[in-house]
């Protein structure tokens, strides 16, 4: 009866978690699109809105709902990595899964550069934690981990990639039963996704291929160039969450009024690319990989927009701003190669800095062909995303997620080392 309740309770998870998470697409999608209605018939207003957005919801995060600040991909990690059950309740219950959503989507309503993948990942682990614990079943680490990985399935309907961040990133060890609990939910979750939203390719197909003397030049260079610049991301969010004084110390000493200062920063960016780096970036992500044509400009832009809401505390993701700052590197690169495929080259900067900043290049890989369909482009994106990773931590010695991690597992009693 133990063993099936424990099925009973995945496979309800994992339907009510695909659910969950087409919802939360919809509604994020949507409050970006009004945003953008918003920016285009009063242009400046974003200017008063977004900073005021930024500032409440920080202001609103630290006060009331402080296990739903950020990503929240690090907030699993440390749920299955402590010892204090009230601290892992906190930061994978219901009520903060839906603080979570909220604030995430008042975020995209004021042009915030945050994904909702991240979200969606500690949503579906508090969902899963909810349902077994309705039906009495143990939780362990193998929950939290089928939970989160079955989120992130359902946010990009990537089946294989939930495995992926599920080895990679998720679990501390890999054992045999939780493989069959994690496979188990993220393919109900695939299915859900399928059922409801149908087959679809979250960037748009790319079938197009380099020559090898191209791969051969282009992997060492997008490996560098966007490992280094995703490194270096991951090394300033950390260096901020840590400084108590000096400049990177001012979103401790002044935390609404420093994010009310990044709000200012992502509207004005935002206004000057005509609001191509507001929200997930996802349009302008598919358009290049698709063989559109952007200005340079975005790269950047996008990079800046992403580590201002990041910094701010504010609840968000990085997946998707990640992808698309990755597309704007590869925007510059494909000038280099103006001869070859430019969906491509676009793909191979997407992988660079999507690793340097997450550090997990099976799960960047993997994530990357299953929704672009670029099958071909499979080794050119796994050499240079090993270059990536390489790099990145050269630049940046710690991996992301599990860093920040380490900032809620200090809240814990005794707490919790990660190092090891």
């Amino acid at each position: 009866m133990r063993m099936l309740r424990r099925r009973i309770a995945t496979v309800t998870g994992a339907i009510l978690l695909g659910i969950v998470a087409l919802l939360f697409a919809e509604i994020a999608d949507s409050a970006h699109e009004l945003f953008l209605s918003v920016a285009g018939s009063w242009p400046w207003l974003p200017v008063l809105l977004t900073p005021a957005v930024f500032a409440g919801v920080v202001y609103a995060t630290r006060r009331w709902a402080a296990e739903a600040s950020g990503s929240g991909i690090p907030q699993v990690i440390a749920a299955g990595r402590t010892s204090d059950r009230v601290l892992a309740d906190r930061m994978v219950s219901l009520y903060t899964a839906g603080k979570k959503l909220v604030l995430t989507v008042v975020m995209l309503l004021a042009g915030g550069s945050v994904g909702r993948e991240g979200p969606t990942v500690q949503v579906s682990a508090a969902i899963m934690v909810w349902i077994h614990k309705l039906l009495r079943v143990p939780i362990t680490a193998g929950v939290l981990i089928a939970g989160g990985a079955a989120g992130v399935a359902a946010a990009f309907n990537t089946p294989l990639a939930g495995v992926a961040f599920a080895i990679e990133e998720l679990a501390a060890a890999y054992e045999q039963r939780i493989a069959v609990l994690v496979m188990g939910a993220v393919m109900i979750s695939g299915l859900v996704s399928l059922g409801l939203a149908g087959d679809y390719v979250y960037f748009g197909e790319m079938g197009q291929t380099l020559p090898l003397h191209t791969v051969l030049m282009a992997t060492p260079i997008a490996g560098i160039f966007g490992g280094a610049m995703g490194g270096l991301f991951s090394r300033l969010v950390l260096r901020f969450s840590r400084a108590t004084s000096g400049f990177f110390g001012l979103s401790r000493k002044r935390p609404v009024l420093f994010a009310a200062a990044c709000g200012l920063i992502v509207a004005l960016l935002g206004i000057a690319t005509a609001g191509s780096t507001w929200g997930t970036g996802y349009a302008t992500t598919r358009d290049l990989v698709e063989g559109g044509d952007i200005s340079l400009w975005f790269g950047p832009a996008k990079l800046l927009a992403t580590l201002a809401t990041t910094l701010s505390g504010a609840p968000g993701g990085i997946f998707a701003p990640s992808l698309a700052v990755g597309a704007g590197i590869g925007n510059f690169l494909k000038e280099l190669f103006p001869n070859d495929a430019a969906g491509a080259i676009i793909l191979l900067g997407m992988a660079a800095y999507f690793v340097g900043v997450i550090r997990a290049p099976f799960t960047a890989v993997i994530i990357l062909s299953e929704t672009t369909a670029s099958r071909g482009m499979i080794l050119p994106m796994f050499a240079t995303a090993l270059i990536a990773d390489a790099v990145s931590a050269l630049v940046c010695r710690e991996r992301l997620y599990s860093a920040l991690a380490r900032g809620f597992l200090a809240r814990s009693d005794p707490p919790v080392d990660l190092k090891h």
